[in-house]
Formats: structure tokens, sequence, C-alpha cells
């Protein structure tokens, strides 16, 4: 049997590169587009980008756990993939609303809540830096999660 600290090391490896893959390979560019519309649309296009971005999740600590033999049990994986897909279902419906005066999503106004609405509306990067920084303290704890 592996050590806690291992489980946890792989599994925060697995998702932490199956998130850079979802996020960038796997998703579809019309979800990309749609994913932060209001309404139905953009609810839609972010489900599927999640159900795929989740599906990449669970192959990959699927098989880093077959090949290293890490032993992770289904119930804590599969509630480790949900806390990740949850919260990134949450940070993705903000897409393309870093800029907003009066932000109305999730991460856009805990952003402006914590002072950083001169940053998000001054310099490009800064929404694409606080989404992802968001997703991975996320896939922290979904890993260790996963891992228990």
């Amino acid at each position: 049997m592996t050590s806690p600290a291992a489980r946890f090391a792989a599994a925060y490896a697995a998702l932490t590169a199956s998130h850079e893959l979802a996020d960038y390979w796997v998703q579809v560019d019309a979800d990309a587009q749609a994913k932060g519309k209001p309404g139905r649309e953009g609810r839609l296009a972010c489900a599927r980008h999640v159900a795929s971005y989740t599906a990449t999740q669970a192959a990959a600590l699927w098989a880093v756990d077959r090949y290293l033999r890490l032993g992770l049990r289904p119930g804590p994986a599969v509630t480790g993939l949900a806390v990740s897909a949850i919260t990134h279902y949450a940070a993705d419906r903000s897409a393309g609303h870093w800029r907003d005066e009066q932000p109305t999503t999730l991460l856009p106004r805990l952003a402006h809540r914590l002072g950083k609405s001169g940053w998000t509306r001054n310099d490009p990067t800064a929404g694409p830096l606080l989404d992802q920084s968001w997703h991975k303290a996320w896939i922290t704890i979904a890993a260790g999660i996963a891992a228990a």
C-alpha cells in the first residue's frame, strides 16, 4: 500500500496535468467562447466543457492509480473529481467578465471585493491568472480528497 503522501502527490500531478490538457486542448472553441454568456447558452456551454474536463481528469487519475498501484478508493476519488468539477464550473461562468464595471459572476465579484478591480480592468492577463490560480487551489483540495 502506498503512503498517503505518495497518493496525494500522484493525484495532484494527475489532476493538474489533466487540467491543463482539458482546459487548453480538449475544450471545444465554441464552448470556450460561450461558457461565460448569460442564460441557457452559457450554462450549457460551460456544462459541456466541465463534462469533458472531468472526463479527462478521471481518465488521468484512473491511469495514474493503475500504473502506480496507488490503491485510490472510488468514493474519495469521485468526490475529489466532483469538487474539481463544481469549482471549475463556478469559475468558468466568469469567462469574459473580468473587466465588468459591476461584476455579477463569482470570480470577478470576489476579485472586486478583494481590491483587484484595477488589475483586472487594466491588465488583460489578470483574469486568466486569477482564474487559473483558483482552479489550481481547488485541484490541490480535490487531490487531497481523492488520496484519502
